[in-house]
């Protein structure tokens, strides 16, 4: 697929802004290899190919194992996460879905077991975050595996 439009040129202040959101979600104190595997889900979920190679790209080079990478998208019958990524891919999932069903109270109560209220609204700026990030890379066609994460 060609580009439609460089959307990291066409409006420098909008790009900027919204990193601002990305800033604060990458110091909050949440794990970072955590934040990249709900950045992938939500990523696999839309269909965002730009944001999962960079985000699996990123979670390699965090020091994620790369066989959990390989069953993210089939994490319910996966043992290799903890509680904790299993509540954080459920809240994603709620999330990134959430035109399609409300969030439940069970799956709230779920994730509150997991993360203090802080925590839970950093986990959720982040599942906003990537959703939006999704939406532009996908409305405007980034072209897909030519990210590089940056080395440690």
């Amino acid at each position: 697929m060609t580009r439609r439009l460089d959307y990291r040129s066409a409006s420098p202040e909008a790009l900027h802004a919204y990193r601002g959101l990305e800033s604060y979600v990458r110091g909050c104190g949440l794990d970072a290899r955590l934040l990249e595997l709900v950045r992938t889900r939500a990523s696999q979920i839309n269909g965002c190919g730009y944001c999962i190679d960079m985000h699996t790209k990123e979670a390699r080079a965090a020091g994620e194992d790369e066989q959990r990478l390989y069953l993210l998208a089939a994490w319910r019958e996966a043992r290799c996460y903890s509680a904790r990524e299993r509540a954080a891919l459920a809240w994603t999932e709620a999330l990134t879905l959430i035109a399609q069903d409300e969030v439940p109270d069970a799956l709230y109560d779920e994730a509150r077991r997991h993360f203090e209220e802080k925590e839970l609204l950093d986990l959720t700026l982040a599942v906003i975050a990537i959703n939006g990030w999704n939406r532009i890379a996908i409305a405007f066609r980034a072209p897909v595996g030519g990210y590089q994460a940056p080395r440690a």
